[in-house]
């Protein structure tokens, strides 16, 4: 693997990567990991393909192959790269991401705004509720802040005009999907569909609660099967080892 990071993290927008933080810091406990980023300017159209390119550009050095992972529109990007480039790819780590990879929270959204008459402030307001369950009323309105930026900033092409679909399928790597039980967005049968895709090596876990993003509510036990994923299959046996250690003396 490179040097310098053993996995890299894809974050699709600036406006949410502050709740991937908790787990990225448990798990940089173990493994050394970049976290990528998709910036997007407000005068560039939203392109999931550019987003692909650039991630290629900048693993372009790397050597050997990376393990890839990400949530919800992040990890759409992981999948898609994944499919384009299986050779730089090690194994893909998916977080809330439905087996038709397109519907993430912001399909929800569009289609809200297509079937209901009311305002785009109540849409996120709902939306607040159901990607992290019920909150306080200053935290929503921060939250729907976040999320009004979310909408600008993903490099997905869907709109009030349209919503578009992704290739369905697995991948050549092993995988792991992960989600939540309670999640409204991609919920058990979305999650579970995934299985139709799954080869021997492949691994579907959810965890009971924490909605849309259980993986800030909870990051030690994410952090503890995505750790146990990796070491079953994929991590040479000096950093297996060392993690098995780790968890033992804790």
């Amino acid at each position: 693997m490179s040097d310098i990071f053993d996995v890299v993290w894809l974050t699709s927008s600036p406006a949410l990567a502050r709740f991937d933080q908790p787990l990225l810091k448990y798990l940089s406990k173990y493994m050394k990991i970049a976290q990528w980023e998709y910036h997007q300017d407000k005068d560039e159209g939203s392109s999931l393909d550019e987003a692909v390119d650039l991630l290629n550009e900048f693993l372009t050095p790397c050597t050997d192959s990376i393990h890839l992972i990400g949530h919800s529109s992040g990890g759409v990007i992981a999948l898609e790269f994944a499919r384009r480039y299986p050779e730089k790819v090690r194994s893909l780590t998916l977080l809330s991401v439905s087996s038709q990879p397109a519907h993430t929270w912001h399909t929800h959204y569009y289609v809200q705004r297509d079937l209901f008459t009311i305002s785009r402030e109540q849409i996120l307001a709902n939306s607040v509720r159901n990607l992290f369950g019920k909150q306080p009323y200053d935290i929503t309105k921060k939250l729907m802040t976040a999320l009004d930026k979310d909408l600008d900033q993903t490099p997905l092409s869907h709109s009030l005009f349209k919503l578009v679909d992704l290739p369905k399928g697995g991948v050549s790597m092993p995988m792991m999907v992960c989600g939540s039980k309670n999640d409204s967005i991609v919920d058990s049968p979305a999650l579970h569909n995934w299985l139709k895709y799954f080869k021997p090596e492949d691994h579907l876990w959810e965890y009971p609660k924490g909605h849309h993003f259980f993986h800030y509510f909870y990051p030690q036990p994410v952090g503890e099967q995505i750790l146990s994923f990796w070491q079953l299959h994929h991590l040479q046996p000096m950093m297996v080892s060392q993690l098995m250690s780790q968890n033992l003396s804790n």
